[in-house]
């Protein structure tokens, strides 16, 4: 599972707006926000998805919960 602070740094990491990365995924900002966490209700597994997808294609490696909890890092060119 995305976590929404996942999102929410991954979208830091390679430095796109709400907008940008909304309009990247196909999805409203209003959805983008819910899935960042910062409004309710919570987005769907589909746009978490899809916005997933979008930041992975933007160079973000996403990692899952090990011990330390999930994150992520730019992904090794």
């Amino acid at each position: 599972m995305t976590a929404s602070a996942q999102i929410r740094a991954g979208r830091s990491l390679v430095s796109l707006s709400q907008t940008d990365l909304a309009s990247m995924a196909g999805v409203s900002v209003s959805t983008l926000k819910r899935a960042e966490g910062t409004i309710q209700p919570p987005a769907s597994v589909d746009a978490v998805a899809a916005i997933r997808a979008a930041l992975e294609a933007a160079g973000v490696d996403f990692i899952e919960e090990n011990g330390g909890g999930p994150g992520v890092r730019l992904r090794r060119k």
